[in-house]
């Protein structure tokens, strides 16, 4: 009913007043993408739809541009986000461009083919087109503490790769065969959304590298060098108004990564400090991965 009410305002103006310059909204996609609130500034679906909805429904919009800034993380809320960006984009039949910023890699990447355009700085680091897991083995650790790990499951894989237990090959071929998958699905979505317009050798783009916004550009990853503000100017006119959708201010403790374990528990005081610490110190590796 909102909705009407303002596309019913907006026609009103344009009969009245003329024509409007050109609007496009803008919005944001900060962080690393994870289910929940995992960490600071963590991307999911969940909490980045109610801003796609508002952006793609405003009156008189000429187009959708994504900020993109994230190293990565989970890769179905990559693709459950840039799903919806499609969806959004082909019933309102309006077009999206994206603008990478310091780092749009791995699942950053994947939101970034959401657009139908991608631009980038000639020092943005693009790509990381691949699949990686890690953790630690802690079984000399607990051995020499002699502490005794007793470890009881109904199913021979239900187990596998316990961090306290000894690493079986077979469980980490497993493990390939899962990110193989992955990581097709990754592949299969640049090929789709980037098409003829791919460049380079598919076994350099899909080997996880990454590469700067210049080189990114000769292999096909982007289309352009440029900025969000000389892009939509050049493409829309110097009266293009940008409207920035679902923009909130972090708070102090949020800043200093502590919010989600102090919100999370359930006295609402320090009771996960240790949790919403260790949060941003694994939200602090993300981002040195790309030196960032």
């Amino acid at each position: 009913m909102r909705q009407t009410i303002s596309k019913f305002l907006h026609s009103i103006r344009c009969a009245v007043f003329g024509d409007p310059p050109p609007t496009v909204a803008v919005v944001r996609l900060y962080g690393v993408i994870s289910p929940g609130k995992r960490f600071r500034a963590s991307l999911n679906l969940a909490s980045v739809a109610p801003q796609l909805e508002r952006a793609f429904s405003m009156p008189g919009l000429a187009a959708v541009a994504l900020q993109i800034n994230s190293p990565g993380g989970s890769p179905v809320q990559s693709a459950l986000i840039t799903k919806r960006i499609r969806d959004l984009a082909r019933e309102k039949h309006v077009p999206v461009l994206t603008f990478a910023e310091d780092v749009a890699a791995s699942g950053g990447y994947m939101l970034a083919l959401a657009g139908d355009e991608i631009f980038a700085n000639e020092s943005s680091i693009i790509g990381s087109i691949g699949v990686v897991s890690s953790g630690f083995g802690f079984t000399e650790a607990i051995r020499k503490l002699g502490i005794e790990r007793r470890l009881y499951t109904a199913g021979e894989s239900k187990a596998m790769l316990d961090a306290f237990s000894e690493e079986k090959a077979e469980d980490v071929e497993r493990l390939k065969a899962i990110q193989g998958d992955i990581h097709e699905h990754f592949k299969s979505l640049v090929r789709e959304r980037r098409g003829k317009r791919l460049k380079g050798l598919r076994t350099h783009i899909f080997s996880g590298d990454v590469f700067t916004g210049t080189d990114a550009v000769k292999q096909g990853l982007i289309d352009s060098i440029g900025d969000m503000r000389s892009v939509l100017r050049d493409r829309f006119g110097k009266k293009v108004r940008t409207r920035l959708v679902g923009e909130k201010k972090p708070r102090f403790g949020a800043l200093l990564g502590l919010r989600r374990g102090m919100e999370e528990s359930p006295s609402g005081g320090v009771a996960d400090l240790p949790g919403g610490i260790l949060s941003a110190i694994e939200e602090r590796l993300f981002w040195d991965r790309f030196g960032l």
